[in-house]
C-alpha cells in the first residue's frame, strides 16, 4: 500500500504561522503571475507589488529574501539561478535567483481562491444537462466499441476524458448543492417571509431537475448494463496506449496494467453510482431522494409560512362580504341554511364510549356489538348507591374464552397450511383469501422486512422468509378488496413433514 498519502504536506504551512499574511501576499502575487503565463518571477517584482499595500510599509528587500528563501524550504517556490546577461564572476557569485510556484502552491491558490467566492454557504448546482452530456459520451464510447475500435487513440481519449469530467461535475455540484439545502443557513432563510418569493423557483427548478434526471438516468443505467466490462476494458487499453505517449514524470513508475487497472476502477465507480452495489441503494437513488424530500419541505414550509400569515390577516372584509348575503336573504329559515354551511353546527354533541371492548388489533369497528354508556346526574352531591356484590367465579368463562381462542388460531393455522405449495406460499397464485388470512400473510413480511436477513420466526412457530422475485408488481385479492403489492414469494426453512406435522 502506498503510504505518501499518510506524510505530512510542508507546502500548506504557509497558511498557519506567524507571518502567514507576508508568505500569502508573495504567493498570490505569484499564482496571479503563473495564471498569466509568467511562470518565472525576480525577487524586484515582487517587491514592487508588496510595496504598493500599506501592510509592507516597513517591508525590507532582506525581509522578502528571508521570506522566498523559507518558501523555497517549504517547497512553495522553486528557485533557478538566473546565468544569462552574467558579465563578471563577481555577478555570477551574488547567485541572482528567479523564482516559480511548485504545482502544490498552484493547487493550493486556486483552492482557495474558490473558498474566498464560495463564502459561508455550499455551492452547487442541480443542473439537469449535464446528465444529458454524459449519456451523450456514454454513447459515443459505446459507439466506438460496436465499430470495432476504428477511431483514432487520441478521439478515444478525449471522449474518456469528457466522460469523466462531466461525471465529477454532477457528483461534486450535486453533493455541494445537496448540502446547501440541508445548510443551517437555508433554514433559516426559508422560515422567513421573504422566502414566499423565491419558493416557486426553488420548487420549479428542483422539479425540472427531477424530471431530466429521471428521464436520462434510466436510459444511462440501460446503456451501463448492456456494456460488458471486457469490451470497456479493451477501449481502456486505446486510451491508456495514447497517454502513454504523453511524456509525464508521474507516469513512469506505473506499469501500463497499473494504469489500466486505475482507469477501470474508475469505470466501476460510474457504474455503481447509477446501478448500486450488491443490492445496496444506489448515490443516483439517493439523490432522487434527498432532491424529493427538499421539495417537500419546501412545500411544508411555505404551507406554515401560509397559514401563519393567513392567521393574521384581517377577516372584515370576508364577514362584510358574508353580511351581505345574509341581508339578501327572505326568511330565517333560509337564514339558519346558510348559517349552517358558512359557519357549521353550534350545538354538537359529544359521545362518549367505552374503546375497550375488544383487544384484536385486526378488528374492525364496524363488528363491533354496540355499547351502552350510563349518563349519570350533573349535581354536585351525587353518589352512586353502592350494593354488597358476591365475588363472580370466572374460571369457567375463562377456559371457554381460551378453548374458542385456540380453536380460532387453529383454524387459521389450518388456512395457511392449505396456501403452502412445495413448502412455499406463492402471493400471485393465491386465491381469494381471507381477511384475516392477508393480514397474517402481509405482518410476516413487514416483520421480515426490517431484518437483513428477511427471515422472520411466526407466532405460530413457522421460521419463513421472504423472497422478493423481481421488480414487478402483483394483486392479492382477499374477500374485502384486492391488493397491489410487490412481486413476494413467502419460503418456509422447513421440511414439508415438518410444516405438514404443525411443528
Amino acid at each position: 500500500m502506498d503510504a505518501s498519502w499518510l506524510k505530512p504536506i510542508s507546502e500548506v504551512k504557509y497558511l498557519a504561522v506567524d507571518n502567514a499574511y507576508r508568505y500569502r501576499a508573495i504567493l498570490r502575487y505569484f499564482y496571479t503571475q503563473h495564471e498569466r503565463m509568467r511562470q518565472y518571477l525576480f525577487p524586484e517584482e515582487v517587491y514592487a507589488f508588496l510595496k504598493q499595500h500599506d501592510e509592507f510599509r516597513d517591508y525590507t528587500e532582506d525581509d522578502l529574501q528571508q521570506d522566498l528563501d523559507q518558501l523555497v524550504k517549504w517547497k512553495n517556490l522553486i528557485a533557478r539561478q538566473e546565468t544569462t546577461h552574467i558579465r563578471t564572476i563577481e555577478e555570477f557569485k551574488k547567485k541572482r535567483f528567479r523564482y516559480q510556484c511548485s504545482p502544490y502552491t498552484v493547487e493550493i491558490e486556486r483552492m482557495i481562491r474558490t473558498l474566498e467566492q464560495l463564502g459561508d454557504s455550499f455551492g452547487g448546482s442541480l443542473e439537469k444537462t449535464r446528465f444529458d452530456r454524459l449519456y451523450t459520451s456514454l454513447v459515443r464510447i459505446e459507439t466506438i466499441i460496436k465499430n470495432g475500435f476504428a477511431e483514432k487513440r487520441d478521439e478515444m481519449n478525449q471522449v474518456w476524458e469528457e466522460t469523466f469530467d462531466y461525471f465529477k461535475k454532477i457528483i461534486q455540484n450535486s453533493a455541494d448543492y445537496i448540502a446547501y439545502l440541508n445548510s443551517e443557513n437555508m433554514e433559516e432563510q426559508m422560515m422567513s417571509e421573504a422566502f414566499l418569493v423565491y419558493k416557486e423557483k426553488f420548487t420549479t427548478y428542483l422539479r425540472d431537475f427531477i424530471l431530466a434526471l429521471q428521464k436520462t438516468s434510466m436510459q444511462i443505467e440501460k446503456l451501463l448494463e448492456d456494456l460488458q466490462e471486457e469490451e470497456v476494458r479493451q477501449f481502456v487499453h486505446h486510451v491508456v496506449d495514447y497517454q502513454m505517449t504523453i511524456p509525464r514524470w508521474e507516469d513512469l513508475s506505473l506499469t501500463r496494467e497499473q494504469m489500466v487497472e486505475e482507469r477501470m476502477e474508475t469505470w466501476r465507480s460510474l457504474k455503481e453510482w447509477f446501478l448500486g452495489r450488491n443490492g445496496h441503494e444506489s448515490e443516483l437513488a439517493f439523490l432522487q431522494k434527498q432532491t424529493n424530500e427538499a421539495i417537500r419541505r419546501i412545500t411544508r414550509v411555505v404551507q406554515r409560512l401560509g397559514e401563519r400569515h393567513h392567521h393574521f390577516r384581517s377577516r372584515k372584509k370576508d364577514y362584510l362580504y358574508l353580511a351581505q348575503w345574509f341581508s339578501k336573504l327572505d326568511s330565517l329559515e333560509d337564514a339558519h341554511k346558510l348559517s349552517s354551511v358558512v359557519f357549521g353546527c353550534f350545538h354538537t354533541k359529544h359521545l362518549v364510549t367505552d374503546n375497550d371492548a375488544t383487544e384484536d388489533m385486526y378488528r374492525d369497528i364496524w363488528e363491533e356489538a354496540p355499547s351502552e354508556w350510563t349518563v349519570k346526574p350533573r349535581v354536585r352531591h351525587y353518589q352512586e348507591k353502592k350494593k354488597p356484590q358476591a365475588i363472580v367465579d370466572n374460571e369457567n368463562k375463562k377456559k371457554q374464552t381460551m378453548v374458542e381462542f385456540l380453536q380460532q388460531k387453529q383454524r387459521e393455522e389450518e388456512e395457511l397450511k392449505q396456501l403452502v405449495q412445495d413448502g412455499k406460499i406463492i402471493l400471485r397464485e393465491l386465491p381469494v383469501v381471507a381477511p384475516h388470512v392477508r393480514k397474517t400473510l402481509l405482518s410476516w413480511i413487514a416483520k421480515a422486512m426490517t431484518r437483513e436477513d428477511r427471515v422472520v420466526k411466526t407466532e405460530i412457530g413457522w421460521k419463513v422468509k421472504i423472497v422478493k422475485k423481481d421488480d414487478s408488481f402483483i394483486e392479492l385479492h382477499a374477500e374485502d378488496g384486492t391488493m397491489i403489492m410487490p412481486n413476494y414469494e413467502i419460503h418456509f426453512l422447513e421440511s414439508r413433514e415438518e410444516l405438514v406435522s404443525g411443528a
